[in-house]
């Protein structure tokens, strides 16, 4: 039997210079599209979650909600979500960060996670680390804890988990897949 890993990686297609010129796009539309393969990567970020014993899972806007919201449901969690800035309701956190190719800004609200909350935060690409590291200071302002981050694949080459080894003092970090 071929491991998890291998099966899934099957599923995700390489698209040159998407969105920009000199950027290889991960397209996952297909690992989505079958119930098994995203069965079988949704049960092993809900294990992710299961080990790390969280009580809440943060997903990240916008692919990040498509593993997030899964991934709590099968691990019988609450959802925090953290948006791009400006669509969040109330008084939020607010924070910007660096992307492979610019600038965001994520904001969480700040009555979403509170001191007794153990956060894995859930995405679905590791690339350089700065989308998570704006996410775990979020849920930090809000004064959860991050017990882990968690992915659907890793692009080993940008070094985004030493980055992330670095700054989040030794949280753990998994991913499902590595490219």
């Amino acid at each position: 039997m071929m491991p998890l890993a291998a099966w899934l990686a099957g599923y995700i297609r390489d698209v040159p210079d998407h969105p920009y010129p000199g950027v290889l796009f991960k397209d996952y539309a297909s690992l989505l599209a079958d119930p098994r393969a995203f069965t079988a990567l949704v049960d092993a970020l809900a294990d992710v979650c299961r080990r790390r014993e969280a009580t809440m899972v943060v997903g990240l806007e916008a692919r990040g909600f498509l593993l997030g919201a899964p991934v709590a449901v099968r691990s019988g969690l609450g959802l925090a979500v953290i948006r791009k800035g400006g669509k969040l309701p109330g008084k939020t956190f607010r924070r910007v960060y660096e992307l492979e190719y610019g600038k965001d800004e994520f904001e969480l609200q700040c009555d979403a996670l509170g001191p007794k909350d153990r956060v894995v935060v859930v995405d679905d690409v590791l690339a350089t680390g700065g989308t998570a590291l704006a996410a775990a200071s979020l849920v930090a302002e809000a004064g959860a804890d991050v017990v882990g981050v968690a992915f659907m694949l890793e692009l080993v080459a940008l070094s985004g988990r030493r980055r992330l080894a670095r700054d989040l003092d030794g949280v753990p970090v998994d991913a499902v897949i590595n490219a």
